[in-house]
């Protein structure tokens, strides 16, 4: 860029006036020359501003065309690596297509040889079946006869000794015999079976058990207990006065009272012992024969002889009041149970099942006859043969 000088005002000298003119020419003439020098130097710029713009352009596409071309090129890489897999796992899967023939031909065979081995199974089973039927039969029979025998000796034993506690034990052994039977016919006979034990569980044998076990010990108590006519009267004649013991004194020579109707009243009052140990003994029975009205009327004349004839104040009778209080209130109460119904059930069915097998074991020996008739012609023809020998 050109920059014009403004022009000097230094005064020139005076030149002569003919010079004037060429010198405003000269200046005329100098005048044009830097617009035409600025034009293009504008140009010039213009030209370097769009080749330097032309060639920002080249370069930013250069180097667009350099990363298209790097990421193609990684792309390529992967597109390669992928294609590596493929080609692998393209071989994998011939691989296991081979090996999945392979388990086709073994499964194969072996299918055929599971099928022969079932049908020896199945063979082995139908035989396993008939020995077992044929088994089974003597199992039941067995187990059967177990049964009954225990429920006949529980019913004997409940009969003959009253005992409750084993009899429950032997139902519940024959409840568990029938239990292995494999034939459902004889679930009859555990509803039976079942009903019994309920009875007698109702009677409560161990509170019967126990009740006896009291009365017992109440029997051999009543010898030891103190009297009132006896020892109770000793003890308290320190404290009498002088004429209740002169009273005392004539009563052992004469004794006027009143008579109540009871043996006690026509016997001394040492036999009340024997009474009481009696009624106990009598209260043993009707516990055995499940008599509860009987049980509860000897307890009550037990209890009405200790409280009239022993000393009330001694802590041994007071004891033995207890206890008959307790046996009143006991829970053995109940009719004595019937058995015996499970034991008939069980020999009714037994006796239709025999029944059953004797005709299905007819109709095979007819076939057998029937099949074969001249069987019969041999012992008739050998039997006199026998008879002429002797």
């Amino acid at each position: 860029m050109t920059t014009e000088t403004p022009p000097t005002d230094s005064v020139p000298a005076q030149p002569a006036p003919a010079a004037a003119p060429p010198t405003a020419r000269a200046q005329r003439s100098r005048d044009p020359a830097p617009r035409r020098g600025g034009g293009a130097l504008a140009v010039a710029i213009l030209l370097s501003l769009a080749a330097l713009g032309a060639a920002g352009y080249t370069g930013w596409t250069v180097w667009n065309m350099r990363q298209d071309l790097g990421a193609a090129n990684g792309l390529r890489g992967q597109v390669d690596t992928l294609q590596a897999a493929v080609d692998g796992l393209r071989d994998d899967n011939a691989n296991l297509r081979r090996r999945v023939g392979d388990a086709d031909g073994v499964n194969r065979s072996a299918r055929e040889e599971m099928l022969g081995v079932s049908e020896r199974t199945k063979n082995l089973e139908d035989a396993v079946a008939n020995l077992s039927e044929r088994s089974l039969s003597g199992h039941d029979a067995m187990l059967l006869d177990e049964a009954e025998s225990l429920l006949r000796m529980a019913k004997e034993r409940f009969a003959l000794f009253g005992d409750a506690n084993g009899a429950l034990s032997a139902y519940d052994l024959a409840d568990k015999t029938l239990a292995s039977v494999n034939d459902s016919a004889f679930s009859a006979v555990r509803q039976n079976v079942a009903a019994e034990r309920e009875a007698l569980n109702g009677i409560a044998p161990p509170a019967r058990a126990s009740d006896l076990a009291a009365l017992a010990d109440l029997r051999a108590q009543i010898p030891t207990l103190p009297l009132t006519s006896t020892d109770a009267k000793n003890d308290t004649a320190q404290d009498r006065d002088f004429w209740q013991r002169a009273g005392d004194a004539l009563g052992s020579i004469v004794k006027v009272s009143h008579d109540d109707g009871t043996p006690l009243g026509l016997a001394d009052d040492r036999i009340a012992r024997e009474l009481a140990a009696l009624d106990v003994a009598h209260a043993e029975s009707a516990v055995l024969a499940y008599d509860d009205v009987g049980r509860h009327a000897a307890l009550k004349r037990v209890d009405a002889t200790l409280a009239a004839r022993f000393d009330p104040a001694s802590p041994a009778v007071q004891a033995a009041r207890s206890r008959i209080a307790a046996l009143l209130a006991s829970q053995a109460k109940g009719q004595e149970p019937k058995l015996g119904a499970a034991l008939a059930e069980l020999r009714n069915l037994r006796s239709v099942h025999a029944l059953k097998g004797g005709d299905t074991n007819s109709g095979p020996a007819h076939a057998a006859s029937a099949s074969a008739p001249a069987a019969p012609a041999v012992p008739s023809s050998a039997a006199p043969a026998p008879k002429a020998t002797p």
